[in-house]
């Protein structure tokens, strides 16, 4: 009989993860919902058309399509592409949250208020190479408003992902560009129709550097003179205003590149009036965020102490044109919650008892005084005080292995003389001290 395993790039999660990850989940949704954005789901299938040809080559690679019997990827792929349906692979696995989101939106547009502001938690899909820090299923957490050109929406994403990792303690820079910016680099350089090519290559600086930047550019035949034109772009540095100053001297001129500067300087001016503790805002030009459908600010969040990507996300003009609902833009982010969790472990960011999710656990000494804990479980519960009677009257020390293992604080011990006299034997275990309280002592000691 084979070892039973599961699928590479996917992981279990025991009771001690899940409280973490719920940690971080409740401080995210906590945000999201402070903010005004609503949740919803949508399913973890789409119609295989829905998600191809959103993320560009190398994101519809990574699809997860769902096969039906004898059937032909490459026949299906070609077909979608040239605008026909779909005949063997119908349904994929999301490969993310906004591209469903888009779809909602439309699917539902006679039912919402725009403009939306709505928050997503559940996972996607992709057929990754795994490695640390990348998974082929992983959970998302997006915040987005659709409906609304302002950017003050961008000035409030900002604000929320200063908030989110404030609450965990995570200290973070945030890297800002704008697609209209890169638009006019491309111009500059004379490659304009070869912007994705380009965008793609670029979004690969932090991994690969500036000399594995120019040989996928080679690679992709872009030619040595628009690629030495790039040149100024990968030594960006200063201050948000030099590196502006220098925008506007090298595309100032070009009307997608005027405007691209025009709305960073917008989103800095507005951010200036808030004190952020755990992030600092930065321009980064080389910033490209690889899929198809942003068209103005681009985000994207990384640990200062972590080398990961932990967030990133922006605007996109027109998502919802390709399924028939033309001119509204919307703007988000993405958290990465598996990577927060990586960073969060490296740097013992957790809060410490974080899995002492047990308050009272009590020891069962036979049916007898089984019975009678069952109604002293039901006055602990009723008062949000989580406890559990241990199932049988197994020897002491097994039972006190599992308080130990489930985290209990606090272990109770009732006997006959305890019964007699309407009081609990109670053993602290942080401390050691063991003490007869009432069960109105116990309830005090443990809310109060």
């Amino acid at each position: 009989m084979s070892k039973s395993s599961i699928p590479k790039g996917t992981r279990d999660f025991g009771p001690k993860e899940m409280v973490k990850r719920n940690y971080i989940f409740d401080a995210i949704r906590f945000v999201f919902q402070k903010y005004g954005y609503l949740p919803i789901e949508t399913p973890a299938m789409e119609k295989t058309e829905t998600l191809l040809g959103k993320y560009g080559d190398e994101g519809d690679r990574l699809i997860f399509k769902i096969l039906k019997r004898g059937a032909s990827l490459e026949k299906d792929v070609e077909k979608i592409r040239n605008g026909e349906k779909a005949t063997y692979a119908e349904e994929a696995l999301r490969y993310d949250l906004t591209v469903p989101f888009a779809r909602y939106v439309v699917q539902n547009q006679n039912d919402i208020s725009f403009p939306f502001k709505r928050h997503q938690i559940q996972p996607v899909w992709r057929a990754d190479r795994p490695q640390k820090g990348r998974y082929r299923e992983f959970y998302q957490c997006d915040v987005d408003v659709i409906g609304s050109n302002s950017l003050l929406n961008e000035v409030e994403l900002v604000q929320i992902m200063d908030e989110v990792f404030g609450k965990l303690n995570i200290s973070t820079k945030i890297k800002l560009n704008n697609r209209k910016i890169l638009a006019g680099i491309t111009e500059i350089i004379g490659e304009s129709d070869r912007m994705i090519d380009i965008t793609v290559a670029l979004d690969k600086f932090d991994k690969v550097g500036q000399d594995g930047v120019i040989k996928e550019l080679n690679e992709k035949g872009i030619s040595s003179e628009a690629i030495a034109k790039l040149g100024p772009i990968f030594d960006f540095t200063g201050t948000n205003e030099s590196k502006l100053e220098k925008l506007e001297a090298l595309i100032g001129n070009t009307e997608a590149g005027k405007k691209g500067i025009e709305e960073i300087k917008s989103i800095l001016e507005k951010l200036s009036t808030f004190n952020f503790e755990f992030s600092a805002v930065e321009i980064d030009i080389t910033l490209a965020r690889g899929l198809n459908y942003y068209t103005g600010a681009i985000f994207e969040v990384v640990c200062n102490e972590f080398p990961s990507s932990i967030c990133g996300g922006g605007r996109y003009d027109d998502l919802t044109g390709v399924f028939g609902l033309k001119d509204v833009s919307g703007v988000g982010v993405s958290f990465g919650a598996d990577r927060i969790y990586d960073v969060m472990e490296d740097q013992n960011l957790f809060p410490q008892n974080i899995e002492k999710t047990l308050d009272v656990l009590f020891v069962n000494f036979g049916e007898k005084e089984a019975g009678y804990c069952l109604g002293l479980l039901a006055q602990l519960r009723a008062n949000e005080i989580s406890s559990e009677l241990y199932p049988d009257s197994a020897k002491m020390k097994k039972q006190m292995k599992y308080a130990n293992e489930k985290g209990a604080r606090k272990v109770v011990m009732i006997g006959e003389t305890e019964m007699a006299e309407n009081k609990l034997t109670v053993k602290d275990m942080e401390t050691g001290e063991q003490s007869k309280l009432t069960i109105e002592q116990l309830i005090h000691s443990c809310v109060g």
